[in-house]
């Protein structure tokens, strides 16, 4: 909204005498600047309407009353009762997020699509943090139904990225990090691309997902991968720096900038009530929508294996969910009684079962994202 005003008063006031007086509007051009201001702007909207949305979600009852999965399984080192404490704070970060772009943000097709992902998969979460207050239990929709919907909404997204002109050869032409050029191109290209596209948004959103289990760990997680996707899509929205560093590079990804900025801004605003010990959760409302966002701009920089580099911490929590399902039910079968991998899955609770503090694991796992951001941001060189 800011840019369109101030690019029409600059228009209106060309060849003018109030030029003079509008020409610093210009800087509203510059995506830096609109980056800077969402980002601050989301973290300010975040502390005013925070405490507001956590007392709402209270008077609505909105608040888990049921004993966790850890919880419930004991012996874990410090953990305190975190019944009562309200979850659906996502839609803090939904809100803020979407308010923040549509000031801040050009909404070319890029944007859209990311609004799009972003709205659908929160309102996803949302059904699913209500049918887990309406049971009172940690089981919500079934996990078909997240999948078809996540699933439908990924192909939709790939799909039209291919048909789009302007946008075809984010899917047709598969790139890999640390590989200049593309490995696979054409009708091949675009059949892995699709399948690309869809195990990226799919499988990202789910995996912080499965991350939000301890105060503040999804949501440090995700401010840290968002400052590595505020780097790419800025490269890869500049003809100069994407053709110097010899990265794909995308016309309009820029914009992509400022809405990851607003989600750095957002994030931090939500970690400021969502930090141990937590006066909020975001539920899955939250970290489908985060995680589906960053599979979404990892996508639309033409990078979407870049992302198991960045969500280092993201691929550890869903692989551990996914290694302690399949040998327990292949052990099952073969001896009769399911054996585990990890003492408790995902990772995180693992480290809880052996002696971790809650804000141990927290910390450590930031470490280990950062450090796992670091090897993201070298692709660019190491080429």
């Amino acid at each position: 909204m800011l840019f369109y005003l101030a690019k029409k008063v600059l228009v209106l006031a060309e060849g003018t005498q109030w030029q003079a007086y509008v020409s610093p509007l210009r800087i509203f051009r510059y995506i830096t600047f609109r980056s800077a201001g969402a980002a601050v702007t989301a973290l300010l909207l975040s502390w005013i309407l925070g405490p507001r949305v956590i007392r709402w979600l209270k008077e609505l009852k909105f608040g888990q009353e049921y004993v966790d999965r850890a919880q419930e399984q004991g012996n874990l080192a410090g953990r305190i009762d975190k019944r009562g404490t309200p979850t659906m704070g996502g839609i803090l970060i939904v809100l803020v997020v979407d308010l923040t772009a549509l000031l801040w943000a050009d909404w070319n097709t890029l944007v859209q699509l990311m609004s799009l992902t972003f709205i659908v998969l929160c309102g996803l979460g949302f059904l699913d943090d209500y049918a887990k207050i309406t049971k009172q239990n940690a089981s919500g929709i079934t996990e078909f139904i997240k999948l078809w919907v996540q699933g439908l909404l990924a192909i939709f997204v790939a799909v039209y990225l291919w048909k789009l002109p302007t946008t075809s050869k984010m899917i047709s032409e598969v790139m890999v990090p640390f590989v200049k050029y593309p490995v696979l191109s054409g009708s091949v290209g675009a059949i892995v691309g699709v399948i690309l596209t869809a195990l990226t948004i799919v499988g990202t959103s789910n995996a912080v997902n499965l991350t939000d289990g301890l105060d503040g760990l999804a949501t440090g997680c995700v401010v840290i991968v968002s400052f590595v996707f505020l780097v790419l899509s800025y490269l890869a929205g500049n003809f100069r720096t994407a053709q110097y560093l010899q990265v794909p590079y995308v016309p309009g990804a820029g914009e992509l900038t400022v809405f990851t900025a607003g989600m750095i801004g957002a994030g931090l605003g939500f970690l400021w009530f969502n930090c141990h010990p937590a006066k909020v959760f975001m539920g899955d409302t939250g970290s489908l929508a985060l995680g589906g966002a960053l599979g979404m701009i990892a996508v639309l920089i033409h990078q979407p294996l870049i992302m198991i580099i960045a969500g280092g911490v993201f691929v550890a929590e869903a692989g551990s969910v996914m290694i302690q399902r399949f040998y327990f039910k292949y052990t099952r079968r073969k001896y009769g009684e399911g054996r585990r991998v990890f003492l408790m899955a995902p990772l995180h609770h693992h480290f809880e079962k052996k002696g971790w503090y809650e804000s141990q694991v927290t910390t450590r796992f930031y470490i280990m994202c950062v450090l796992c951001a670091v090897v993201a941001l070298s692709t660019l060189k190491i080429r």
